[in-house]
C-alpha cells in the first residue's frame, strides 16, 4: 500500500512538472493573421509565406520551387574556411547580382533571383534569410521531402562571392571534392547534398531541350536519381563537343556528367548506392548537409529558428524502382563493398521522361 501510494505522489509530481514545461512554451497570436508562433519575431514570415506560395512558388513542385533550391547552394557555396571566398549563405547572388548573375556557373539563376528579391523588397526581409526561407518551402511542396530547418536574422551581404567557387558538372570528381571540402564538406555530405537532383531539371545545360529532368519522377522528392544515375548509360561517339560523355539511356532524361562520376568513384560511390532504396537515410542526410549549408559564414548565435513557419511535405507515393524495361541486369555495379539492391521494374512498355514545364 505505501509503494502504490509513493507511485501514485510520483506519477503526480512527474504531471506537475511536465505541465509547467509546456507553460514556458507560450505560443503568441500574429497581428492581423490566423497564425501563431513561438517567437513573436517568426510572425511575419507566415506573410512572406503566403506571398512566396502564391506569386512565386505557385505551392507546387515545379520550375520555380526546384529553383528556388538551385539558387540555395550556389548563393552558400561561395566559402571558404581556407581563404577569403565570400560570405557563404548570405544572399550576395541577389545582393551582388550584376557580378555573379554573370559567372557561367549561375546560368539560369537570374530569373528566381529576381523573383526573390521582389518578395524580399516587398517584407523587408535581407537576401540571405528570403533565399533560406524559399528553398525550404520550395522543397516542402515536394511529396517526400523533408521538411528544413529556417533560421532567419542574416545580415546583408557585403561584398559578392568570387567566381569559380561552384562546382562545374564538367570537373573531375577530385576537383569537385576539392572544393566541397575547402567549404567544409565531406564527400558524404556532397552526395546528401545531392539529393536536390533528385526535384532539378536543366535548361541551361543544353539549351534545346530546357526542363529536362535529372530522373523520372521530378514532382517527388524520392531516390530514383540514385537508381537511375547507376543504369548503364550511352556514350557519346565521335569527335563533337560531348565526345566520351555518358548520357542517361532513358529518352527524355539528362544525366549530367558529374552524377555519373560521383555514383562511380570509389570516394562517393557506396554513399550513392546507399540511397537508392532508403529514403529515410536520403532524406536525413540531406537534411543534415542542408542545416550545414544554410548557415555558412554565419553567426548561429544571432539567429532565429523559424522553421515552425516551413510547411509540412506530403509523404512520397513512390517506391524505389526500376524503370520500365530496365532490371538489375541494367545497374553498372559500383561500390565494391555491397551488391546493388534488387527492385521491382515498373510495369508497362518504356517511356519519355515528361520535362517540367516552364513558368510552373
Amino acid at each position: 500500500m505505501a509503494f502504490k501510494s509513493f507511485l501514485a505522489s510520483l506519477i503526480s509530481i512527474v504531471a506537475l512538472f511536465q505541465a509547467s514545461q509546456a507553460g514556458l512554451i507560450k505560443r503568441v497570436a500574429c497581428p492581423n493573421s490566423k497564425h501563431t508562433a513561438t517567437n513573436a519575431a517568426c510572425c511575419s514570415w507566415f506573410n512572406v509565406l503566403d506571398d512566396l506560395q502564391k506569386n512565386v512558388l505557385f505551392s507546387e513542385c515545379g520550375e520555380a520551387s526546384h529553383s528556388s533550391l538551385r539558387i540555395v547552394f550556389h548563393d552558400a557555396i561561395g566559402f571558404s574556411k581556407n581563404s577569403n571566398k565570400g560570405g557563404g549563405a548570405d544572399g550576395s547572388i541577389i545582393k551582388f547580382g550584376d557580378t555573379e548573375l554573370e559567372f557561367a556557373a549561375n546560368n539560369g539563376i537570374e530569373e528566381i533571383a529576381d523573383d526573390l528579391q521582389g518578395v524580399a523588397d516587398a517584407h523587408g526581409k535581407t537576401y540571405g534569410d528570403i533565399i533560406q526561407f524559399a528553398g525550404a518551402v520550395g522543397v516542402a511542396n515536394c511529396a517526400g521531402a523533408p521538411r528544413l530547418q529556417f533560421l532567419a536574422g542574416r545580415p546583408n551581404a557585403t561584398a559578392p562571392a568570387p567566381d569559380g567557387t561552384v562546382p562545374d558538372p564538367f570537373q573531375p570528381v577530385s576537383t569537385i571534392l576539392a572544393r566541397m571540402a575547402d567549404a567544409g564538406f565531406s564527400s558524404d555530405e556532397l552526395v546528401a547534398l545531392l539529393a536536390s537532383h533528385t526535384i532539378a531539371a536543366a535548361d541551361e545545360v543544353d539549351t534545346t531541350i530546357p526542363g529536362t529532368p535529372f530522373d523520372s519522377t521530378a514532382d517527388q522528392f524520392d531516390t530514383q536519381i540514385f537508381i537511375e544515375t547507376q543504369l548503364r548509360g550511352l556514350t557519346f561517339p565521335g569527335t563533337g563537343p560531348h565526345q566520351g560523355e555518358v548520357a542517361s539511356p532513358l529518352a527524355g532524361e539528362m544525366r549530367l556528367q558529374s552524377d555519373h562520376n560521383l555514383a562511380r568513384d570509389p570516394a562517393t560511390a557506396c554513399t550513392w548506392q546507399s540511397f537508392a532504396n532508403n529514403h529515410a537515410l536520403m532524406t536525413q542526410k540531406f537534411s543534415a548537409a542542408m542545416k550545414k549549408l544554410a548557415v555558412l559564414g554565419q553567426n548561429t548565435n544571432k539567429l532565429i529558428d523559424c522553421s515552425e513557419v516551413i510547411p509540412v511535405p506530403k509523404g512520397t507515393s513512390v517506391t524505389p524502382h526500376f524503370p520500365a524495361g530496365k532490371s538489375h541486369a541494367d545497374i553498372e555495379q559500383a561500390c565494391s563493398s555491397t551488391v546493388f539492391p534488387n527492385l521491382p521494374t515498373a510495369p508497362g512498355p518504356a517511356k519519355s521522361v515528361t520535362p517540367v514545364p516552364p513558368g510552373t
